[in-house]
């Protein structure tokens, strides 16, 4: 469909995006930088992401749902890292079918997770596509000097935890795609799950405190506890049957007959946005506690043993994940 009502890149900027610009750091979006002056005794912790129309949303997801996935992946790695978020750098690549209105909506879906999240727009820029529409943003944030936390961490001994529940992003496509037969409530609460996922942005001072290596999900458990395997030059060892499943992802679950191959998809289908991490056994009842105070799920799902890779098991007995998450060409 063709756009309607299309506006400059100039008036777009001046009569959406200003307003969310930070009121001193953005300069009004009037200049060509941020100025963002230093934090004492903080260190600076920058992410990108980039999402793509038929990559990682849907054509038909409303644009201020795609406007908020974006920003809460980007939280998302910032939380797996322990930092607090404070600004972001955003650009826009619309496509044919973006007009002032689909441009608003947007907009719309940056603006109520700006005041969620506490963050701002920094700057940016916008450009018109030939092809599908696609949107970049860089999250920064702030963590204590030299408490950053990496994939590198994880030790022998060290237990394996995640946030939250597994396999929603991957049954939420599967939902939005008209592919699950499940109660209504069920297929909206996964596609609500796959199209704005929820950033454990509350969490990031506990995996600060406490984890070892951290990371957040979102090529697929598997996969990402792979990174901190190969970070860390450790083995992680997991058993499958404990992978903490939402109710929709239970209702799901229930009506497979195999078990087996029904957990390596939601282990292996990413886009959860969860977090998960290594910390030492002697925390665990504290990770614990801090978890039960944000009324947040905690899993643990195994061990990290000296070796390298990702030994996941079922019934007991290791199995051979073949493909252990998504992979970009």
């Amino acid at each position: 469909m063709a756009a309607v009502d299309v506006a400059g890149e100039f008036e777009t900027i001046r009569r959406l995006f200003a307003p969310l610009a930070h009121p001193e750091w953005g300069r009004g979006l009037k200049d060509d930088v941020a100025v963002v002056p230093s934090k004492a005794g903080h260190d600076l912790v920058l992410t990108k992401d980039a999402i793509v129309e038929g990559v990682h949303f849907l054509p038909t997801d409303p644009l201020d749902t795609v406007a908020k996935k974006l920003l809460r992946v980007n939280l998302s790695d910032l939380a797996a890292k322990g930092a607090e978020p404070f600004g972001y750098l955003l650009a826009c690549h619309w496509s044919g079918r973006c007009g002032w209105p689909e441009r608003m909506t947007f907009v719309d879906g940056l603006r109520v997770d700006q005041k969620a999240f506490g963050v701002a727009l920094l700057g940016g820029d916008t450009v018109v596509t030939p092809g599908p529409a696609s949107f970049s943003m860089t999250l920064l944030g702030w963590t204590p000097k030299g408490r950053t936390v990496g994939r590198a961490g994880a030790r022998v001994g060290d237990l394996v935890f995640v946030t939250g529940s597994i396999g929603d992003g991957w049954l939420g496509l599967q939902a939005a795609q008209q592919k699950l037969s499940l109660e209504p409530d069920r297929v909206a609460a996964l596609i609500e799950q796959y199209r704005t996922p929820t950033p454990r942005v509350e969490f990031a001072g506990p995996i600060r405190d406490f984890a070892s290596a951290s990371i957040d999900v979102s090529d697929g458990l598997v996969a990402d506890l792979g990174h901190i395997a190969d970070a860390s030059g450790v083995r992680i060892e997991i058993d499958l049957e404990v992978t903490p499943r939402s109710a929709a992802g239970q209702a799901w679950f229930d009506g497979r007959v195999d078990e087996q191959a029904a957990l390596e998809k939601l282990a292996t289908g990413g886009d959860d946005y969860e977090i998960a991490f290594t910390a030492r056994a002697a925390d665990e009842a504290a990770l614990r506690r801090e978890a039960e105070r944000r009324r947040l799920r905690l899993t643990r799902l195994g061990r990290v043993a000296a070796g390298q890779g990702v030994i996941a098991r079922f019934g007991g007995q290791p199995i051979a994940i073949d493909r252990p998450g998504f992979t970009h060409g």
